[in-house]
């Protein structure tokens, strides 16, 4: 049975990862600022009080996170280990000669790292978004962690680099034995529907900070 303190420790958990406060993460997520600060959890009167499933379901939607992730937050009773992994612009996502053929950066000098929580057997890097085509979910200047090597089902948020050099940030529509259709998060962008051949790699957003 999920107690209290593991419901609202997971929150706490989701802000940090996002690089948000508590009152940061609920004004994301389009709540009252004050719907997640400690002094609320307990009634003047010593009740318990629990974060709704509507606000749960926000937070989920405003971070980019599945609710898979968050009962894993749930069930976490260790800080997490920490690891570096490397920063790399948008628009140098598009320079094949820096990534491997599963999607990951070859490296190279003067290349920035973050530190992350360890994501065990999935590998991962972080991407700072670089202009408008993500808005109004994620903004210039935020950072992505993404990972080529973690499973992508539909409504995933998802960066594809194509053979051409092209990257798009946008969301898995569908997926054929052929095709991959991707929506865009911005209205002003469109939808792309693109022949599998055409993809160099895919590789799922699993947090954004920003």
């Amino acid at each position: 049975m999920l107690s209290h303190e593991q419901i609202w420790n997971a929150i706490d958990r989701l802000a940090e990862r996002h690089g948000f406060s508590a009152s940061g993460l609920a004004r994301r997520a389009g709540l009252d600022a004050t719907s997640f600060n400690r002094s609320k959890r307990v009634g003047a009167d010593g009740r318990k009080r629990w974060p709704s499933t509507e606000s749960v379901s926000k937070v989920l939607a405003a971070t980019g996170s599945s609710l898979d992730e968050f009962l894993r937050l749930i069930e976490a009773r260790e800080v997490p280990a920490r690891t570096m992994v490397p920063l790399i612009g948008l628009t140098q996502a598009g320079a094949g000669r820096l990534f491997t053929d599963e999607g990951m950066p070859t490296g190279g000098a003067g290349w920035e790292e973050i530190e992350f929580p360890d994501l065990g057997e999935e590998r991962a890097f972080a991407l700072e978004i670089q202009g408008d085509s993500m808005l109004p979910l994620f903004r210039d200047g935020d950072v992505l962690i993404v990972s080529p090597t973690a499973s992508v089902r539909k409504g995933d948020r998802v960066v594809v680099r194509l053979h051409g050099g092209e990257v798009l940030a946008k969301e898995l529509k569908r997926r054929t034995a052929r095709t991959v259709e991707l929506a865009s998060l911005n209205p002003e962008h469109e939808d792309r529907l693109l022949n599998l051949g055409e993809v160099a790699w895919m590789a799922r957003v699993m947090w954004v900070r920003q």
